[in-house]
């Protein structure tokens, strides 16, 4: 993103302004620094208003006061995001446009959002043509949201402690997650100026909330320690180039984020909203592998807590992983592309062969570690659990083209299987009889277990264990001039952020081979929900274990992270010369240094997690149709 001018100078005028409004009542102090949010918009629509588009000096002017209006909705950022996440989208949305589908597509059809407000219009004075109307409307909307902000009943619960803490824990989400890495501060000179004023102003909202709730207040230990994330970062560089990302979030942050899951537990702190829908109150780190529930990963077992019960379903859903009887001709097996020694991938080759042994499928094989941290599954988004995954590729007629009457004949032919799931049967009530339900659970309890492992990266984080400086410099790049934590958000580096319940999707320009003369034809996304901008829009997978995941992209088309790399440096695919309307990512050069990319591929090995593989079964499961006793574990191709 281009350069925009400095707000440092405004930072002090601000600060003043809210002290003379200081309440006593935790209420109050929300009321107040609402309503001077209110005043900054509108100060900036007069401004707008009085401009002529024309001038450069006018839209300088216009500038400083979105910047003043941007320091005084970090006041009150605390609040409004958790209390109207999607209207918040109209005062500070980073998209014009957005499909980003929260875990609520799992109970509605996604719908468009509209964005406005700030960012965007901070972005759009770039435009070669500007539009007054246009501009203000961006401005008119976002102070239009704010109404209901004033008027949300649900503001009634800042009367009690609950939503503070629960706010407070998307705070220090976003802290490491979001805030640092210019996410949503088009200028990047303004990310730590921001950051800093932020922490800043929150402490005024700590102290306030104390005052007023005594018995529920936040504890000293909390208190000394966010002192000193903020003198952390008064000594940092203002350039988010050279921030320390690391120990902010290592040493700072993440053991504030403890405190307060600690203190939310001690004060039995209720939720009333469905922002906190994955968030498991138990995590007591953000990079814990708890931290959210993206999937269920027992489907039909769900009610199944016994943990010996639970292994017996494990392995036989192992010897099922492994068993070709899920393919339409005894000959393939969820091994066939998932291979458990390639991280559950398919590394060898772009894409795994198709069904007829001939032709390739048209994607590259993901991983299934870690898929539970996805709302939505697949590439495009297609499936929202992991059952109806699996059952999509099991009947499939380019990848297993299993029939599912058929299937359940023959497994049910093998008494190791049938005596098993007949067991299993009287653990699902709902369930009148064996079905796909019970198969494809127990294969999504088998290869989950393998999520639940960490890297050296966690064990930094969580542990405080030594890793390589260059990991941490890579990871400092990552954050900040090399722009992935904008599309990869901490703890699982998806495209799911903070409060966790939505997945993204981007356009990259991804080609269809290394010459670069064409754009992929895979429309992506658009096939699951056609809209113009989701047009060769694809979700944004993990990079946890990325070193041993080649090939990439959703097509296969790089063999290395440096290819990669490169291809992001280069601004995708429009900044190498395609024709890509709907791009997301920034068609301008990263400028990234030979080794500073080094320095990124060394903490993307940081992020391969320690997960003890396990060998193949020695057989497989006798049937009583003798034709099926010459199938092959893992399947013959």
């Amino acid at each position: 993103m281009k350069k925009l001018i400095s707000c440092s100078f405004l930072i002090g005028t601000i600060v003043l302004i809210s002290f003379t409004g200081l309440r006593s009542s935790y209420n109050d102090k929300y009321n107040y620094d609402l309503e001077n949010f209110k005043k900054s918009q509108e100060l900036l629509l007069q401004k707008i208003g009085q401009s002529d588009l024309t001038s450069s000096d006018h839209i300088k002017k216009i500038r400083i006061e979105i910047e003043k209006s941007r320091l005084a909705l970090k006041k009150i950022d605390f609040w409004l995001r958790y209390l109207e996440p999607t209207v918040y989208k109209k005062i500070n949305g980073p998209l014009p446009v957005e499909w980003e589908t929260e875990v609520f597509e799992k109970f509605e059809k996604p719908y468009k959002r509209i964005g406005a407000g700030l960012t965007i219009a901070e972005l759009y004075l770039e435009e070669e043509r500007l539009d007054k109307a246009t501009l203000l409307g961006l401005i008119d909307s976002s102070l239009v949201s704010l109404a209901t902000y004033e008027a949300d009943s649900i503001t009634k619960n800042l009367n009690t402690p609950d939503h503070f803490y629960l706010c407070n824990r998307l705070y220090l989400l976003n802290l490491a997650a979001i805030y640092t890495s210019g996410f949503e501060c088009p200028n990047t000179d303004n990310v730590i100026k921001e950051l800093l004023f932020m922490l800043r102003s929150t402490n005024e909202i700590y102290q306030v909330f104390n005052e007023s709730f005594p018995n529920t207040s936040l504890s000293s230990e909390y208190l000394d320690l966010y002192a000193k994330t903020v003198l952390f970062v008064e000594k940092q560089s203002t350039s988010y180039d050279l921030f320390d990302h690391y120990t902010f979030i290592k040493d700072y942050v993440n053991p504030l984020y403890g405190l307060n899951q600690k203190m939310i537990k001690d004060y039995h702190i209720v939720s009333r909203s469905m922002i906190d829908f994955s968030l498991n109150k138990n995590a007591t780190s953000i990079f814990s592998k708890s931290l959210y529930n993206g999937q269920n990963t027992k489907g039909v077992f769900i009610r199944v807590n016994d943990l010996k019960v639970l292994t017996e379903i494990e392995a036989i859903g192992k010897k099922l992983f492994y068993d070709p009887l899920l393919s339409g001709n005894n000959q393939r097996s969820c091994a066939s592309c998932h291979s458990p020694t390639q991280f559950f991938a398919d590394t060898l080759n772009t894409a795994s062969l198709q069904f007829d042994h001939i032709n390739l499928l048209p994607r590259n094989t993901p991983s299934l570690v870690n898929a539970e941290y996805n709302h939505l599954l697949m590439q495009d988004g297609k499936h929202i659990t992991l059952t109806g995954q699996g059952l999509d590729v099991i009947t499939n007629p380019m990848e297993l083209n299993g029939n599912e009457k058929e299937i359940i004949e023959k497994i049910l032919s093998c008494d190791e299987y049938k005596i098993a799931f007949k067991k299993f049967l009287k653990l699902t009530p709902q369930e009148k009889s064996i079905n796909m339900n019970h198969i494809t659970s127990a294969l999504s309890i088998y290869y989950s277990k393998f999520s639940n492992y960490y890297s050296p990266f966690d064990e930094a984080m969580n542990n405080n264990k030594s890793i390589d400086e260059s990991a941490k410099k890579g990871f400092n790049v990552f954050m900040s001039k090399a722009q992935c934590a904008t599309c990869h958000f901490v703890p699982f580096f998806n495209g799911v952020k903070p409060p966790y319940i939505g997945s993204e999707f981007e356009v990259l320009g991804v080609p269809a081979d290394k010459t670069y003369k064409r754009l992929s034809d895979d429309k992506g996304r658009y096939l699951i929900n056609p809209a113009v901008e989701t047009m060769n829009a694809f979700r944004t997978g993990t990079i946890r274990n990325i070193a041993m995941t080649k090939p990439y992209m959703h097509n296969g088309v790089f063999d290395s992270l440096m290819e990669v790399i490169d291809f992001y440096n280069a601004g995708g695919g429009a900044g190498r010369g395609l024709v890509v309307e709907n791009q997301t990512l920034s068609s301008d050069s990263l400028l990234l240094t030979d080794i500073e990319k080094n320095q990124l591929i060394t903490f993307m090995n940081s992020l391969t997690e320690k997960i003890p593989f396990e060998s193949t079964p020695e057989k497989l499961p006798v049937s009583k149709i003798k034709s099926l006793n010459t199938r092959k574990v893992g399947g013959e191709y």
